[in-house]
């Protein structure tokens, strides 16, 4: 497998992989995981909530149509004017007001959802929400310095006692007890054929992703450092979080070895 730089992420997210993720999660999965957030973040409606990286908004529409105002920023622009898009086409009310737009949520409320390209690594704002989430296996997508700036900057983002979690099925206690080097997967129209290699010098999987559509093939790659569980956890404590809770699943069981995913509750201390 070839080299794949650490910066990979910049220029992986377009075209073909971004249709593979629309037709990867189900509606369900993501309603569940908008009621998960709902509970565990602990925010009244009307909470301003962050979602970074948000894709193309799955995740912000949902929480958004429970009642809370919704900031999602993502590297991908074709995801993020997608996100901008759908909502400029389910906005009612009075119009958008600069670096945001409104989101229905019902007959008798509005919430405000608004998106922005950015880089993970380069949050500006400061003590603005009141609650933030990172899901779907973003969570190391970089080497701990890149990870560390993530960190501290969604702590400064977050007021005073604001949660953060977070969502992986990357940690170490997840991932390498059922390690594959090759896996196929159909999803859609689109077949995925997965290589991957673990660095055990650096704590990585190496991925090259083989996409077939109509006949035609793609390759992309990526890599995705490996963290323990206590890792995860020192990292958001050196960055100013205090652990609340691990679970195993949306349903709030107990995390534990070979679970598929890990959620961390956090919250800035």
């Amino acid at each position: 497998m070839k080299q794949i730089p650490t910066n990979w992420f910049e220029d992986f997210f377009h075209g073909i992989t971004l249709d593979l993720w629309r037709q990867a999660i189900p509606e369900k999965q993501t309603q569940a995981e908008a009621e998960f957030l709902t509970k565990v973040l602990n925010c009244k409606a009307g909470a301003h909530l962050l979602d970074v990286p948000c894709g193309n908004g799955r995740l912000s529409f949902e929480v958004a149509k429970r009642g809370y105002q919704v900031t999602g920023i993502d590297i991908s622009r074709e995801f993020i004017e997608e996100a901008q898009a759908s909502s400029d086409r389910v906005r009612t009310g009075p119009p958008a007001t600069a670096g945001g737009s409104d989101l229905a949520v019902g007959t008798d409320s509005i919430a405000q959802i608004n998106f922005i390209l950015g880089d993970m690594r380069s949050i500006g704002a400061e003590s603005i929400y009141d609650g933030a989430f990172c899901f779907g296996n973003s969570f190391g997508f970089m080497p701990y310095a890149d990870m560390e700036k993530f960190l501290l900057g969604v702590a400064r983002a977050l007021k005073a006692r604001g949660r953060f979690v977070v969502n992986t099925g990357m940690a170490a206690e997840s991932v390498l007890p059922h390690f594959e080097e090759q896996s196929c997967h159909e999803v859609g129209d689109i077949t995925t054929t997965i290589k991957e290699r673990y660095n055990a010098e650096e704590s990585c999987i190496d991925s090259e992703y083989i996409f077939e559509r109509n006949g035609q093939k793609e390759s992309r790659f990526a890599k995705h450092w490996i963290y323990t569980t206590a890792e995860i956890q020192r990292m958001l404590e050196r960055a100013g979080f205090k652990i609340i809770e691990l679970y195993g699943s949306l349903k709030c069981e107990p995390y534990k070895l070979g679970a598929e995913e890990l959620f961390v509750v956090s919250e800035r201390a």
